[in-house]
């Protein structure tokens, strides 16, 4: 493989990377909103975006490079011309359609999971999802403390209750059957 060939191979191998990093479930939102907001990215993005601009040209022109070298060696025929070629001939035709093959997939789908078009539209749907996520977070969390407010405020009214209840058992258990004793004396 050539040295062209090689980079556009390492090229989709780390898209596909980034690609796994990018959805793995267990890194939480806030993490990715802090990853996400780090004033590098922001200073770095005019260096990406003209770098990925250059790198999608350069694929397609590699792209298109290995559909004329597929073409090219499928149209040869083995007919009665050739047929007095030698099969060490028509085995190297072979092996050059198969890696003029294998380098029209690799640029294929390192063109397919370009950046511009997946990895960059991932990267701005995940801060947007992550944000939401963590908005939706801080909103359970407050919740969550408002629950435990009033929980605790029910909680001191129980007290308070029991407490007056209880004095009243202790104080003066003769007015909690008065009211009966006046539903006694009406009937």
């Amino acid at each position: 493989m050539t040295v062209q060939w090689t980079a556009v191979a390492a090229f989709l191998y780390g898209e596909v990377g980034v690609l796994l990093v990018l959805c793995l479930p267990f890194i939480s939102p806030l993490r990715w909103q802090k990853i996400f907001m780090i004033p590098l990215w922001s200073k770095m993005a005019v260096f990406w975006n003209k770098m990925f601009l250059t790198i999608i040209v350069l694929l397609i022109i590699l792209f298109l490079d290995a559909v004329r070298e597929v073409r090219k060696y499928s149209a040869i025929q083995v007919n009665e011309k050739v047929a007095s070629v030698s099969a060490n001939a028509i085995d190297h035709i072979q092996m050059k359609l198969f890696r003029s093959q294998r380098n029209l997939y690799i640029s294929g789908f390192s063109l397919f999971l370009c950046p511009l078009f997946v990895l960059l539209s991932l990267l701005s749907v995940f801060p947007k999802q992550h944000i939401l996520l963590a908005a939706s977070l801080h909103k359970a969390n407050n919740e969550v403390a408002a629950v435990k407010k009033q929980s605790e405020g029910l909680k001191r009214e129980y007290d308070r209750l029991m407490k007056e209840y209880e004095r009243l058992q202790v104080g003066g258990s003769g007015s909690l059957c008065e009211p009966s004793k006046e539903k006694a004396e009406t009937t």
